[in-house]
C-alpha cells in the first residue's frame, strides 16, 4: 500500500508507476477513506449548516474521484483483457458505495435541514445550485424511500454497472475482431493512396500479406466512401452493422432489453413514469413530450428535403452506375461521387491541406485570438501512451490556465470514436483556483510511411469539437468542482463544441493552418468556397438521420420496454417513418449504440440537435460581430465557458445572448428553410 502510485500525494496522473495491480487496492482503500469522511460529517454534533454538512460533503472523496477517472479513461483509451476485468470488480464497488452515500439517511437528515432553510441562509447562486444539486441527488436517487425500496434500488443500480460494461466491451471486441483481408489488387480500386497505404501497413501489423481494413473509422469510412468494388463495401457495412448481434458470447441483444427494463424499473421504483421522465426533468428540454415534440418539428422541415436528396442520389446512381436500389453501403459512395460532381471537391483534393499538426495548431491559434489562450508542448509530463501528446496552457500574464492531453489515433485498446474527459477538476478552495488537467482522445488517420498523418474535413470538424468541450473544461472558473466546466445540463453541454466547430468553414480561420504539407501553399479560396457551399450537402438526410437516432433512444427509454420482445423488430418499428435506405436483416443498431447503452446519452440523444439550434444562435452573434471579435468572445466565455452548472443554462445562455435561442437560425444555416 505505501509503495501505490494512486495513493501518494500527485499533481499530474503517474502513468508511468501506476500498474494494473495497484487499481483495486487503491480505489477500495479509498472508498474506506471517503466512508469515513462522510461519517465526520454525519456524526459531527453541531447543527448542520451550508458549510458544516453541504461543503463538507462537496469536499469528501477528492483523491477516489481522481484515482477513478485515471481507471476508467485508461479502460477507454488504452484498455486490455486485465483491466476489462478489474473493471468488472471496480464498478459494483463504487455503485454500491454510491449508493451507501445516496441512501444514507443521517447525512439526508442534516442536508435536508439545510434545505429546508435555504431561504434565510443568504446563500451566492451558486452556493444555492450547489446546495439544489446536492438534495436533488439524494432526493432524484432514492433517499426518500423505504428500505426494501432502496434495497432493491442498489441492486438495480449494481445489475446496470456491470451491464453497462458489459456492452462496452462486447463492442470494443467485435469492432477488433473483424478484418477484411484483401490480397487481390484489382479490390482496391477506387481507393485513394493513402488509405491502401495504411491498409497495407495495418497487414503488415498483423503479419499479412495485402492489405487489412478494419471497422476502426479511418479505416472503414474512406472503404465505404471510395472502394468500387460494391459486395465487399457490403461486406464491410454489414459487419460494421452487426457489431453485438451475432447470437453469440459477444452478442448485445438481451444486455439492451436488460439495461431497458432495469432503467425502467428504477425510475418507476423512485415515482417517474419512465427512465427519460427521470432523466429529463434535470434537463433543458424537461419531458419527454418536449423532446418528442421538438424532433418531431425539425422532421416536418427535414424529410421533404432529406427525400428530395435520397431521390437525387438515387437518380444519379442509376444514371452512372444503373443501380435501381440504393443500399446502405452505398450512401457514402454515391454522395461523394455527386458531391465531386457538383462542388468538384472531394477529401483527397482537401487532406494535403490539413496536416494534423497544422490543424491542432490552428485550433490552438482560435484559441488564442478569442480567448487569450498559450499552448506550449511538454515532455516532462507522465503519460500512459507514446501516442499521447501533453501541453501547458497558459493565459496572456503566462499564469497556468490547465493541462491538456491529446491522443490522436486508432489502437487496439481503445475504443471507437472521439471524446473529452478530464483527471483533475478545476475549483477554487481556499482562496487558491486549483486548475483543471484535461484530455481529448480520437481515433484520426495515422502517418504512414510516406506521409503525414492528414485528416478529412469530417476529422478536422471532430478536432474542432472535442477541442470545444476541452475549452469549457480549461476555462472553468468556479468554487465547486461538481459544478465546474463540462457539469451542466446533457443538452447544454455540446454548445460549446458545436460552436466551435463553425470556425472550420471560415476563411479567416482556414488561412491560419489549411497549407499544403509538402508546399506550404495555403488552401485555395476556390476550396474554401465549396467547403462553404457545401456545407448544407444533403443536410437534409444528415438531418434526418441524426433524428432517427434521438427517436430511438426516446423509443428505448420514453416508455415500459418490458413487453419487448425482439430487440431488431422493436427497432424497425422505432424507425419506420424516418428511414431512407431499405432495412438490412443482418444489422441492428441499438446492440452498438454505446453512447445510449454505455455511456450517458440515454435519454439525452436529442442534446447534439437541441444544441445545435444554440450553437446556430450563438454563431449567428459571432458572425454579426466579427467571428474573432473580442467582446462577443469575452462574453461567450465569462457567461457560457467559465460558469459550468452554477446557474440555469437558459439563464447563461440569455445573459451572454440577450435572448432565447431562435430556432429559425439553425433551419436557416442547414439550408432547410
Amino acid at each position: 500500500m505505501n509503495n501505490n502510485p494512486l495513493l501518494q500525494p500527485y499533481n499530474t496522473a503517474p502513468f508511468s508507476k501506476i500498474e494494473n495491480k495497484h487499481f483495486l487496492p487503491a480505489i477500495s482503500k479509498l472508498i474506506e477513506e471517503t466512508k469515513a469522511e462522510i461519517d465526520a460529517i454525519t456524526s459531527n454534533s453541531e447543527a448542520p449548516t451550508f458549510k458544516n454538512t453541504v461543503e463538507a460533503l462537496e469536499n469528501t472523496g477528492e483523491k477516489l474521484e481522481r484515482a477513478t477517472s485515471i481507471f476508467f479513461n485508461l479502460n477507454s483509451a488504452e484498455t486490455n483483457d486485465e483491466i476489462q476485468k478489474i473493471a468488472q470488480e471496480i464498478s459494483p464497488m463504487l455503485t454500491e458505495f454510491s449508493n451507501d452515500m445516496l441512501l444514507n439517511v443521517a447525512l439526508f437528515e442534516r442536508l435536508k435541514t439545510v434545505y429546508n432553510q435555504k431561504d434565510t441562509l443568504n446563500l451566492s447562486e451558486e452556493q444555492q445550485m450547489l446546495l439544489d444539486k446536492k438534495y436533488k441527488a439524494f432526493s432524484r436517487n432514492g433517499a426518500n424511500l423505504s428500505e426494501e425500496k432502496k434495497t432493491e434500488l442498489r441492486k438495480i443500480d449494481t445489475e446496470l454497472s456491470k451491464l453497462k460494461l458489459t456492452f462496452g466491451e462486447n463492442v470494443l471486441a467485435e469492432t477488433n475482431k473483424f478484418e477484411l483481408h484483401i490480397t487481390n489488387e484489382e479490390e482496391l480500386s477506387g481507393l485513394p493512396d493513402g488509405v491502401i497505404e495504411a491498409a497495407a501497413q495495418t497487414a503488415e501489423e498483423k503479419g499479412k500479406d495485402g492489405w487489412v481494413f478494419t471497422l476502426d473509422y479511418p479505416s472503414y469510412v474512406p472503404f465505404l466512401t471510395y472502394a468500387d468494388n460494391r459486395e465487399l463495401r457490403k461486406k464491410m457495412a454489414i459487419a460494421f452493422g452487426a457489431k453485438g448481434f451475432h447470437n453469440d458470447d459477444l452478442d448485445n441483444q438481451q444486455n439492451v432489453l436488460q439495461i431497458a427494463t432495469l432503467r425502467h424499473k428504477r425510475a418507476n421504483l423512485l415515482g417517474y413514469k419512465s427512465h427519460a421522465h427521470f432523466v429529463l426533468e434535470e434537463r433543458m428540454a424537461e419531458t419527454p413530450e418536449k423532446v418528442k415534440s421538438f424532433l418531431n418539428e425539425l422532421l416536418e422541415k427535414a424529410k421533404p428535403a432529406a427525400q428530395k436528396e435520397f431521390d437525387e442520389l438515387t437518380a444519379f446512381a442509376k444514371k452512372i452506375d444503373g443501380i435501381d436500389h440504393l443500399e446502405k453501403w452505398d450512401g457514402a459512395y454515391y454522395s461523394e461521387k455527386l458531391k465531386q460532381e457538383l462542388f468538384n471537391l472531394d477529401d483527397e483534393k482537401l487532406k494535403p491541406y490539413f496536416e494534423l499538426k497544422n490543424v491542432i495548431n490552428g485550433v490552438f491559434t482560435v484559441a488564442e485570438k478569442l480567448y487569450g489562450l498559450h499552448f506550449e508542448e511538454v515532455q516532462n509530463i507522465d503519460k500512459y501512451h507514446a501516442d499521447v501528446k501533453t501541453y501547458e496552457v497558459k493565459d496572456d500574464e503566462g499564469e497556468l490556465v490547465a493541462i491538456f492531453y491529446a491522443d490522436f489515433h486508432p489502437r487496439a485498446g481503445k475504443r471507437n470514436g472521439a471524446w473529452m474527459t478530464s483527471y483533475k477538476p478545476q475549483q477554487i478552495k481556499d482562496g487558491k483556483n486549483d486548475r483543471p488537467h484535461i484530455s481529448i482522445v480520437c481515433n484520426f488517420t495515422k502517418p504512414t510511411a510516406s506521409k503525414p498523418s492528414l485528416l478529412t474535413f469530417n476529422e478536422v470538424t471532430t478536432l474542432f469539437h472535442e477541442f470545444g468541450h476541452a475549452l469549457h473544461g480549461m476555462l472553468a472558473n468556479t468554487h465547486y468542482p461538481s459544478l465546474s466546466g463540462t457539469s451542466v445540463y446533457w443538452d447544454f453541454v455540446e454548445l460549446p463544441s458545436q460552436i466551435l466547430e463553425n470556425w472550420c468553414y471560415e476563411k479567416e480561420t482556414l488561412e491560419l493552418f489549411a497549407t499544403h504539407y509538402k508546399t506550404g501553399e495555403v488552401i485555395p479560396m476556390e476550396y474554401v468556397e465549396k467547403i462553404k457551399d457545401s456545407a448544407t450537402f444533403l443536410e437534409g438526410m444528415a438531418t434526418l438521420r441524426q433524428l432517427s437516432f434521438g427517436m430511438l433512444d426516446m423509443a428505448w427509454h420514453g416508455s415500459d420496454p418490458s413487453g419487448i420482445k425482439d430487440v431488431k423488430a422493436f427497432e424497425v418499428a422505432a424507425f419506420d417513418d424516418i428511414q431512407l435506405y431499405p432495412d438490412v436483416k443482418e444489422n441492428c443498431m441499438s446492440t452498438s449504440f454505446s453512447h445510449i447503452f454505455q455511456g450517458g446519452y440515454s435519454a439525452g440523444y436529442y442534446s447534439y440537435k437541441w444544441a445545435e439550434v444554440l450553437d446556430a444562435d450563438a454563431f449567428a452573434l459571432f458572425k454579426q460581430e466579427g467571428i474573432f471579435n473580442k467582446k462577443v468572445a469575452d462574453r461567450f466565455k465569462g457567461f457560457v465557458l467559465s460558469q459550468g452548472g452554477t446557474m440555469d443554462p437558459m439563464e447563461l445562455y440569455i445573459k451572454f445572448r440577450g435572448q432565447e435561442p431562435d430556432p429559425e437560425a439553425l433551419l436557416k444555416r442547414a439550408g432547410l428553410l
